[in-house]
C-alpha cells in the first residue's frame, strides 16, 4: 500500500475517505471477525464518534485520509483501542506510515496553536502543514527530533543494554540518544555511548534511517567498532549492559524497528563469517 503525504485537500474525493482516530498514543480500530481490527474508520463512523481536530494528511490507495481525535475514550463494543506502536510495527508499510504520520501531525497541530515567540494564536495554512502567527508572522512547521541508534561491535560480539524506559524489564537493545544543538550525528553517537556505558568507539558507518512517531523522532542508524573502555552503566538511562554473541542473545526487539534490523544485520554478518571460515 502506498501512502502519499499532503496538506492540500483533494478537490474531488475519489472513493470513500478513511479516518485514523486517536486518544493519546492509542488508535481506534473496528473489530473484525478474526479477532483483529481495522484502523480505517469511514466518514459515517467518524461522525457517529463525535470526532475532533480533523486534519487531512494525504492519500492511501486513492483514498483521502484524515486524522481525528476523540473527546473521551468511551466507545461501543464494535471498536477497541490499540497502541500506535502495535499498528506501526504490524500493519502494511503504507498503513503504518500513514498512522504514524497522522499522530505526528495531530500532535503538532495541538502543540502549536499558539505562537512560541509572541503567544499569539496561530492559523493553519492550506498549502502545506504549517501554522502562521498573524500577530508576529512566525511560521511553525511540524517538529522532527533527530536521534542516533548504533550497533557497537567488538570482535564477534555486539553491545546491548537494558534501558530504564523499556516497558519490558527483560528487553535488551542497541544504544540510542537524541542529537544536541551544534552536534553532528557522529559526535552525538560517540557522546551517547561514552556517557551511557563508558565505551569509546571508532569506524562509525551509516546504516539506514527510520521515522519513529514516538512522538516525533527520526532514528538515524549507524554501526561502530569498539575502541576502548570498560562497560560502566550510568544507572539512569541504562540499568545493565553487556557484550553478546549472535548465538547467545538476550531478549531483543523482533519486529520492524531499526533496532531489530541492526541486531539482525549483526547476526547475519556473523553467520556469513562463520560459513566462510568453514569453506
Amino acid at each position: 500500500m502506498g501512502f502519499v503525504k499532503s496538506a492540500v485537500h483533494p478537490e474531488n474525493k475519489t472513493g470513500e475517505a478513511s479516518y485514523f482516530c486517536f486518544w493519546g498514543e492509542d488508535v481506534l480500530v473496528v473489530k473484525t471477525e478474526d479477532g483483529g481490527g481495522s484502523p480505517f474508520l469511514t466518514a459515517e463512523q467518524a461522525n457517529e464518534l463525535c470526532f475532533q481536530d480533523e486534519c487531512f494528511i494525504g492519500v492511501l490507495n486513492d483514498r483521502p485520509c484524515y486524522a481525528v481525535t476523540r473527546p473521551d475514550k468511551t466507545v461501543s463494543q464494535a471498536y477497541q483501542w490499540i497502541g500506535l506502536r502495535e499498528i506501526y510495527l504490524k500493519e502494511e508499510p503504507g498503513v503504518s506510515q500513514a498512522a504514524g504520520y497522522a499522530r505526528q501531525i495531530l500532535d503538532w497541530n495541538r502543540n502549536f496553536r499558539f505562537c512560541g515567540r509572541c503567544a499569539g494564536e496561530t492559523v493553519v495554512l492550506t498549502n502545506e502543514h504549517a501554522r502562521h502567527c498573524e500577530t508576529c508572522g512566525l511560521i511553525s512547521y511540524p517538529r522532527i527530533s533527530p536521534a542516533v541508534i548504533v550497533a557497537v561491535l567488538k570482535d564477534d560480539q555486539i553491545l546491548l543494554a537494558r534501558s530504564s524506559k523499556f516497558s519490558d524489564p527483560q528487553m535488551y537493545s542497541v544504544l540510542a540518544g537524541f542529537l544536541e544543538p551544534g552536534e553532528s550525528l557522529e559526535a552525538c553517537l560517540e557522546r551517547e555511548v561514552l556517557e551511557e556505558v563508558g565505551i569509546a568507539v571508532k569506524n562509525v558507518r551509516y546504516f539506514k534511517s527510520q521515522p519513529w512517531p514516538f512522538p516525533d523522532c527520526l532514528m538515524v542508524g549507524f554501526t561502530a567498532e569498539y575502541r576502548s573502555g570498560e562497560i560502566t552503566v550510568d544507572g539512569n538511562e541504562i540499568t545493565e549492559a553487556g557484550w553478546f554473541k549472535a548465538d547467545a542473545l538476550p531478549k531483543v526487539p523482533t519486529r520492524r524497528s531499526i533496532s531489530s534490523e541492526l541486531i539482525r544485520w549483526f547476526c547475519e554478518c556473523r553467520s556469513q563469517k562463520k560459513q566462510g571460515a568453514h569453506e
